[in-house]
């Protein structure tokens, strides 16, 4: 039998719903995701850590939920990290009746053995709407007869429940390394598993440290600073590290977090979102080419985001470019110095879930590390 619960938000509108997965309270910060498909990667990402996420897609949990297991580099497959990373999950009607040949549970069962509450019933149109008005809210998910408070997650070092706590080495072939391999230090934020397994299947041999981890001493040949959630001016001993990095000169590139963090570590500033980007078909226009000249007409690429903070254009130093340019909102999709192999995205170019026409991203830092390795 249904058991009923409701979704809060901190302005006190209420959304009566149905509970499944887990039937625990809840609480966190409200977002959307426009996705149609996705949520095994979306729900494992790391940077929805402390987020309650609304699923705009009307009928969620068709394709079930695929098996737990490790690729050739012992990463997730078909995840983002080894476990659930959301607050709670909300959708319109959730689907129990799986089919999918990949499948192995249904996301019912995903969620309750990860014990993550998921609502059901819910006008996520009508919620979406509200969010896009009001701006981000906080929320709390509340079975029936109990009650929580609300919690802010990013007044909390969210980072560091995420990182890794361990340096590790991965390679693309197993086993003792004979020759010169070039190495990337992957600064792990909250670091999803696609961002490791792109460098990988690149010739890139990955060093993964936690993100407050002092790493200059530490042999390497370029940085990668990883996405990961909440407010990147939590991150003050990353900030700092990655500050003193840059007078190393060898490749850096930041990806969501990191591309935020980067511009902190010029000493850019960084604000808040009103309600994020957080969907698989964001269009970024391109303000310089790949060599850094601007360019009055760049290409429109569809990218996949998640983030709810950005670098402010006008707090940039002289000798640093707006690469890219959110095409709906023109807020900062992406920062590069105007010389040195300096860089960072906003959104995803490794995807999973979404498009992957800026892969090549990984092409062009993969060949700046091999060309100073």
């Amino acid at each position: 039998m249904a058991s009923k619960a409701r979704l809060v938000l901190e302005d006190g509108t209420t959304y009566e719903a149905v509970s499944w997965g887990a039937p625990v309270c809840s609480a966190g910060e409200v977002v959307f995701n426009t996705g149609m498909v996705g949520y095994p990667e979306a729900l494992t990402d790391p940077s929805y850590r402390g987020q309650i996420l609304v699923l705009t897609y009307p009928l969620v949990g068709n394709y079930g939920v695929p098996p737990i297991v490790d690729d050739e580099y012992g990463l997730p497959l078909g995840f983002e990290s080894e476990e659930i990373q959301v607050s709670g999950l909300v959708v319109s009607e959730l689907s129990d009746a799986y089919s999918h040949h990949t499948a192995d549970q249904g996301l019912n069962d995903w969620l309750k053995a990860g014990e993550i509450p998921g609502l059901s019933g819910v006008d996520t149109r009508a919620l979406t709407k509200r969010l896009r008005e009001r701006g981000t809210l906080l929320g709390k998910i509340e079975m029936e007869g109990q009650t929580i408070d609300f919690l802010d997650p990013n007044a909390t070092d969210l980072v560091s429940t995420v990182c890794t706590r361990d340096i590790s080495r991965l390679s693309e072939t197993p086993g003792p390394i004979e020759e010169k391999v070039p190495t990337v230090l992957v600064l792990d934020c909250g670091c999803k598993a696609n961002m490791i397994r792109s460098l990988l299947r690149r010739g890139i041999q990955v060093v993964r440290v936690p993100h407050d981890h002092y790493f200059l001493d530490m042999d390497f040949d370029g940085l990668l600073i990883s996405s990961g959630p909440g407010d990147p001016k939590m991150c003050g001993q990353a900030i700092q590290n990655v500050s003193r990095a840059l007078a190393l000169g060898r490749p850096i590139l930041g990806i969501c977090l990191g591309n935020q963090i980067l511009g902190l570590a010029v000493n850019a500033d960084t604000y808040k979102l009103k309600f994020g980007h957080r969907s698989q078909n964001q269009p970024s226009l391109e303000k310089v080419d790949p060599s850094g000249v601007p360019v009055s007409r760049g290409r429109c690429f569809i990218t996949s985001q998640n983030h709810g903070y950005a670098v402010r254009e006008e707090s940039l130093p002289e000798d640093w470019l707006v690469w890219f340019e959110n095409a709906n909102d023109r807020t900062v999709e992406g920062i590069r110095h105007v010389s040195k192999p300096f860089y960072g995205v906003q959104f995803h170019p490794e995807a999973n879930p979404g498009p992957v026409d800026t892969a090549w991203i990984f092409d062009q830092f993969a060949e700046e590390v091999k060309k100073r390795s």
